[in-house]
């Protein structure tokens, strides 16, 4: 004869001796101080194991894709330049590299050694914020505050240029929205030594210490498998093992011209810990960078930095696709135009989207403790999931 007890809901306990225990459906947010905006983790916990999770995202969702639709070559810029907020520039690049395509239009070579320089620095911009915050995830306190030092180095220069602090709205179809102030060049040279002095804090304070290295070495590991089943890409894949960059393999703007300089950081472990050694290696890259796009502007005589354009600008009729290595992973536009002055069609191809549904390949068999250490390590922005 055997006997079979059943249990429904919370009152459902486990027999003593059975080996077995009860499943618990946990809701890590919407809001919730370990997530990083309106994001919601449903996870089924056996004890305090992980065995599913499930990203459940739109709580943000402001249907940009179709607000696209509505508005004119030149008003697209300023929504799409919202979507992942810490890299404002990197993502109206996209749109008008996109235009630009479907109109065969060249801009001048001063916008874009400009342009170039303009999105290393918006990179730093990102990579600093996840360098300081994810830290303080884990309990380090200090580190944000170096974070935001250098932040505010580099905000001072992009807010005199464009004149906006985290939307700058400085890029325009056939160039930049007007050139620099006088002097600015020097301003943003000596930005950038300061940037870079800081870098070391990162390394001493934050590798080098046993704690956090403890907390994330061989925690979260993401295969390189799983990166191209899931499309993820940036920082997070190169972790992993997977060696793409835009920038060196399908080179746009200046990148082309600046080979030597660029080294793409490249980890095989796949872990919390390799993720955020390839973004600090990717935010020292990107400051020589700049330094590089600051020694060719120097040489660059007087000129202008955009195209004059007509009253009503129309794009031809047809299609393309223009995708651009965003500081969190490949961001993709893709345009259809009917030959009227809006986009019949303009679909938005974001990292964080991609990036974040891995999660549930990477939390089930973790540990509840080490949830928070591998969220944080995905580096992603929840506006740029929702858009």
């Amino acid at each position: 004869m055997t006997e079979t007890t059943v249990g429904i809901g919370p009152g459902a306990q486990t027999l003593p001796g059975d080996g077995g225990s009860t499943d618990m459906v946990l809701n890590i947010g919407p809001q919730h101080p370990s997530t990083h905006g309106v994001l919601r983790l449903k996870l089924v916990l056996d004890g305090e194991r992980i065995t599913s999770a499930e990203p459940v995202i739109g709580y943000m969702h402001r249907g940009a894709e179709k607000l696209f639709e509505a508005r004119d070559y030149r008003q697209i810029i300023m929504l799409a330049n919202r979507h992942d907020w810490l890299s404002a520039f990197a993502n109206e690049l996209g749109v008008v590299l996109a235009v630009e395509r479907m109109l065969g239009m060249e801009v001048p070579e001063r916008a874009v050694w400009l342009r170039t320089l303009l999105a290393e620095l918006n990179r730093v911009l990102n990579h600093l914020m996840f360098l300081g915050s994810y830290p303080l995830e884990l309990g380090g306190i200090t580190p944000i505050f170096h974070s935001f030092n250098g932040r505010e180095e580099l905000q001072h220069v992009l807010e005199e240029a464009s004149g906006g602090r985290m939307h700058y709205m400085f890029n325009r179809v056939g160039g930049l929205k007007e050139d620099l102030p006088a002097g600015w060049l020097g301003r943003v040279r000596r930005a950038v030594g300061v940037v870079r002095g800081q870098l070391p804090v990162f390394e001493d304070l934050v590798l080098g210490n046993e704690i956090f290295r403890g907390r994330t070495a061989g925690v979260g590991v993401l295969s390189r498998e799983h990166v191209h089943a899931y499309g993820v890409s940036g920082p997070i894949a190169r972790a992993s093992g997977v060696d793409f960059d835009l920038r060196r393999d399908e080179p746009y703007l200046a990148y082309g011209q600046l080979r030597d300089v660029l080294k793409v950081a490249v980890r095989e472990e796949g872990d919390c810990l390799a993720r955020f050694e390839c973004l600090l290696e990717q935010t020292a890259n990107a400051l020589d960078l700049a330094d590089a796009c600051l020694d060719r502007l120097a040489e660059l005589p007087a000129g202008p930095v955009n195209l004059r354009l007509p009253k009503v600008l129309k794009a031809p009729e047809g299609e393309t696709y223009a995708w651009t290595e965003n500081p969190l992973g490949l961001n993709g536009y893709y345009l259809v135009s009917r030959g009227e002055k809006t986009p019949w069609r303009l679909k938005l191809r974001s990292a964080s989207f991609n990036n974040i549904q891995a999660l549930t390949e990477l939390l089930p068999g973790t540990l509840v403790a080490d949830m928070v250490a591998i969220l944080g390590s995905m580096f992603f922005v929840v506006g740029d999931i929702d858009k």
